[in-house]
């Protein structure tokens, strides 16, 4: 994988957040399968127009040809930029959520009052209200302590402020959940609900870049790259996961251990759309607007470029 920043002709600029291991599929197809010359860095969709996101994780500078990030991530991105497409459905996390039952937590239900740990405005918050909507409650019934890397409260300090009784509860993506369940041992009790919310990490290109004849068929090669690098890391995962490590800085262990929680589908999903339905609904109440038909919400997602990819 090619790190460099510099502009070299024929490269494919690929932005996502380096963090986490729904990242591999494209780590993997960047690495061992695309043909042509990459520069994977870290941000989001927004570095797709080539500005920087509002949240400090993602504020990266420079302009990409393609962008991973889970759905909200997009939505937020597509409410100022209508001409996002999203493209491929690189991975898929049913969340979880870790409490202390020495803090008398039993069940979702006695989150009621409780301090938990999460990231604003992200994938994490929503799949919170959506836990606690299972048992009649929502998000604004705890007390939401934010965390966010790259400020004065990154994410990594979650498993240690759950240890020493800061936190009661922590619902965040892999691995700093893991090493949350790791950080309380016996006192951890887990929540996972699929039906509830899964998180759909996508990759996404624009309208305009998409209209590039020559970019369109770098993109479509890269899709094909990661057809295959999916049906790869699903045969043989250990590859995938030291990428994964290696720019996540993390211990292969940690990886391994949180790898079995996420799938990896190697393809777009049908289910995309309506996944994104509550997302935006939850968006639009926070942003204080009204939610996006079904029709306006579908026209972000383009599988002709996939339909390409399986034809060649």
């Amino acid at each position: 994988m090619n790190a460099s920043t510099s502009s070299i002709a024929g490269e494919l600029r690929i932005y996502g957040n380096l963090s986490l291991l729904e990242m591999a599929p494209v780590l993997l197809a960047a690495d061992r399968i695309y043909p042509g010359k990459t520069v994977i860095e870290h941000g989001g969709v927004m570095n797709l127009w080539g500005r920087r996101s509002d949240l400090a994780s993602l504020h990266a500078a420079g302009e990409c040809d393609l962008a991973a990030n889970s759905e909200t991530q997009i939505l937020r991105g597509a409410s100022s930029n209508p001409d996002l497409r999203i493209l491929f459905t690189v991975a898929q996390y049913p969340y979880r959520l870790v409490a202390r039952r020495s803090a008398g937590i039993g069940s979702l239900a006695g989150l009621r009052g409780k301090k938990v740990g999460t990231m604003a405005k992200s994938s994490a918050e929503f799949c919170l209200d959506r836990l606690l909507r299972t048992v009649g409650s929502s998000a604004d019934e705890v007390a939401i302590v934010p965390y966010m890397a790259k400020t004065a409260a990154p994410l990594t300090d979650i498993p240690a402020a759950l240890k020493r009784g800061d936190l009661d509860a922590a619902v965040l993506w892999e691995p700093v959940l893991q090493k949350a369940v790791r950080a309380i041992g016996d006192d951890a009790i887990v929540f996972r609900d699929a039906s509830a919310y899964s998180e759909q990490f996508c990759l996404c290109s624009s309208q305009a870049k998409l209209e590039d004849a020559a970019l369109r068929g770098k993109i479509v090669e890269f899709l094909r790259a990661l057809i295959a690098a999916t049906q790869t890391l699903q045969r043989e995962p250990l590859a995938a996961q030291q990428l994964v490590a290696d720019a996540a800085e993390l211990d292969i262990e940690t990886v391994r251990d949180s790898w079995p929680y996420l799938s990896y589908p190697g393809t777009l999903s049908p289910r995309l759309l309506d996944a994104l339905l509550p997302v935006d609904a939850w968006q639009a109440k926070h942003a204080g607007r009204a939610p996006n038909t079904r029709d306006a919400l579908a026209k972000l997602i383009d599988g002709s470029v996939l339909r390409e990819a399986l034809a060649s």
